[in-house]
């Protein structure tokens, strides 16, 4: 886009608008959520009036739109999903499950065979019982859970596909049984479809022999 198309764009009131928002984000007395919001309502409002002027829509419009997608994107990262990342980390501490923040403010955790399941099986393993318990353990009620089941490659799709989906009901059942509603746990299976490592190897198929689970914070209703 070019200068004098920006200079259109970004109308003093909507730059005061955005820059308002992303100042407030900066603010020390904000609590991260609160500084979260505010970011995302000011990068939300500038990024929908420029698509708006783009595409020949209403920038001003556009703004209002983007600041309100902003804010909900910038809002789903809370304290108690934070506290709950740093709680499966020690939980998990040596084991090779994986514990991080996504892009989208999700929390993951990538658990691989040795503490998942072993071939052709959907039965939980032992030593992935006290991971899933810190998860199920003052789990907010605000919090949804996703489970992944995923196979390597060893077998067909009509083995692969149910076992996945097995396995993610597995994780599901599992942590009902520990207080969390099933209707706030969410399943699927991807059989082979999405390897992270070469089903070439014995190492690389027990990489991808794995379940993935996702933690996220729903947002608050406007």
């Amino acid at each position: 886009m070019s200068l004098y198309k920006l200079k259109h764009v970004f109308r003093p009131g909507l730059l005061a608008l955005a820059g308002a928002a992303l100042l407030a984000a900066g603010c020390s007395s904000m609590s991260e959520r609160e500084q979260g919001t505010a970011k995302g309502a000011g990068i939300g409002a500038l990024a929908g009036a420029v698509i708006g002027s783009a595409t020949g829509g209403s920038a001003g419009k556009s703004a209002v739109i983007g600041g309100a997608i902003g804010a909900v994107a910038g809002n789903l990262w809370s304290k108690h999903l934070e506290d709950k990342r740093q709680a499966l980390a020690r939980a998990s501490e040596g084991t090779g499950i994986e514990v991080a923040r996504t892009e989208d403010n999700r929390l993951k955790l990538n658990v691989p065979s040795d503490f998942s399941f072993d071939v052709g099986r959907a039965d939980i393993k032992p030593q992935m019982r006290p991971v899933l318990d810190e998860i199920a353990r003052n789990l907010d009620p605000k919090v949804s859970v996703t489970v992944v089941g995923h196979t390597d490659s060893s077998g067909s799709d009509a083995v692969n596909n149910p076992l996945s989906l097995e396995r993610a009901e597995a994780v599901r059942s599992y942590l009902g049984q520990r207080g969390v509603a099933g209707s706030r746990i969410s399943v699927e299976g991807r059989g082979e479809r999405e390897p992270v490592a070469s089903n070439s190897t014995e190492a690389g198929r027990a990489q991808n022999r794995r379940v993935e689970i996702f933690l996220s914070e729903r947002a608050p209703a406007g």
